[in-house]
C-alpha cells in the first residue's frame, strides 16, 4: 500500500508540474505583445482667458458644448471705456467746430470782398457816365468829383477786407496746426479705448468641444483668469513611445494603422499618420508595468488619427507601423 500511495503522489506531482507549465505558457502567449506600439490619445487645449478686468454680464459656455471658431460666447462689461470713448470723441468734435469756425471767417470776409467789387464796378460806370455829362455840360464837375471820392473810400475799405483775408487765413493755418497737434493723440486714444471695448467681447478662438468651464454669468473676470479651456477633437494625437530598434524603421508621415478597444475582445480599428517623432530619448513613463522596460530608453511620437465620434482624449490606442 505504501509502494502504490508513493507512486501516486509522483504522478500527481509530474500532472501539477505539467499544468502549471502549461499555463504559464499560455499566459506568456496571450500577454504576448502583437502592436508596435501603444499610448492614449491627446488633443491640442486651448485655455481661453479674459482680456479685460470687468463682471461677465454674459456667458454661454458649459461643458460638453461645440462651439466654432468667432462664436461669441460673452461679453465683459465696458461701461467706462465707452464713457471714455465719447468724452474723447467729444473733444475732437470740439476741436473739429473750431476749425470750421475759422473757415467760416474767411468765407465770410471773401463773401464781402465780393460784395464791395460789384460796388466798385457800379461806381466806375457811374462816374463813366457823370464824365460824359460833365463833356456835355449836363452835369457839374463835383458830381466827378464825388465819384472819384466813393471809389477811394470803397477800395480802401476792399484793401483792409483784404488783409482780413490774409490775417484769417494766416490764424486758420496756425489755429489748424494746433488742433490737428491736439486732435492726433485723441484719434490714438479713442482706438485705445475701442480696442479696449473690442476685448471685452469673449469670441472663442477654435473649433472645437468645451473641455472644462471655469467662469459663470455675474461673476468678475480677470486678465488672464481662465474662463474655459477648448480642444479640437476632430483630429486627436495618440502619444505614445518606440525603442531606439523601432526609430530607424519609422518617419514621419508614415501610413500606420491604430487599435482601439470595441467592447469584449473586439476592435476598431483607424488609419493614422506619423506627425512628429521626438529628437530626444526619455526613460519610458511609469506606466509601464515592469521594471526592466522603465529602464529601457524611448522615444515619443505622435500619430494624427481623424476622428469619428467614437475617439475620446485619454483613451488607449495600438498603433502597428506594417
Amino acid at each position: 500500500h505504501i509502494g502504490q500511495l508513493t507512486a501516486k503522489l509522483k504522478f500527481m506531482n509530474r500532472y501539477i508540474i505539467i499544468v502549471t507549465a502549461w499555463m504559464i505558457l499560455a499566459s506568456c502567449n496571450n500577454n504576448k505583445i502583437s502592436y508596435d506600439a501603444s499610448g492614449n490619445f491627446e488633443a491640442d487645449e486651448v485655455m481661453v482667458s479674459a482680456q479685460q478686468n470687468g463682471q461677465l454680464l454674459s456667458f454661454s459656455v458649459h461643458e460638453g458644448d461645440q462651439l466654432k471658431e468667432g462664436d461669441v460666447v460673452g461679453q465683459i462689461d465696458m461701461t467706462v471705456q465707452r464713457l471714455q470713448k465719447e468724452q474723447t470723441e467729444a473733444t475732437i468734435n470740439a476741436l473739429q467746430q473750431k476749425t470750421g469756425s475759422a473757415a467760416e471767417q474767411v468765407k465770410v470776409a471773401k463773401a464781402q470782398l465780393a460784395v464791395q467789387q460789384i460796388q466798385l464796378d457800379n461806381l466806375y460806370h457811374e462816374r463813366e457816365r457823370s464824365q460824359n455829362l460833365v463833356k456835355a455840360d449836363a452835369a457839374p464837375q463835383k458830381q466827378v468829383d464825388d465819384m472819384n471820392a466813393q471809389i477811394n473810400q470803397l477800395q480802401k475799405q476792399m484793401a483792409v477786407t483784404q488783409e482780413q483775408i490774409k490775417l484769417y487765413h494766416s490764424n486758420t493755418a496756425t489755429q489748424n496746426r494746433s488742433i490737428l497737434s491736439e486732435k492726433a493723440p485723441l484719434e490714438k486714444a479713442a482706438q485705445q479705448l475701442q480696442a479696449q471695448i473690442d476685448k471685452g467681447e469673449i469670441v472663442n478662438p477654435i473649433t472645437g468641444i468645451v473641455l472644462t468651464n471655469y467662469a459663470l454669468k455675474g461673476e468678475m473676470a480677470a486678465v488672464g483668469k481662465p474662463l474655459y479651456k477648448i480642444a479640437d477633437t476632430d483630429t486627436l494625437l495618440l502619444r505614445e513611445y518606440i525603442t531606439g530598434n523601432q526609430l530607424p524603421v519609422i518617419k514621419t508621415g508614415q501610413q500606420v494603422q491604430v487599435r482601439v478597444d470595441q467592447g469584449e475582445k473586439k476592435y476598431k480599428s483607424y488609419p493614422g499618420t506619423i506627425l512628429w517623432i521626438s529628437d530626444k530619448s526619455e526613460f519610458t513613463p511609469k506606466t509601464i508595468q515592469t521594471k526592466e522596460e522603465r529602464a529601457n530608453l524611448v522615444y515619443a511620437i505622435k500619430v494624427s488619427v481623424k476622428n469619428d465620434g467614437y475617439l475620446k482624449i485619454g483613451m488607449y490606442g495600438e498603433v502597428f507601423f506594417n
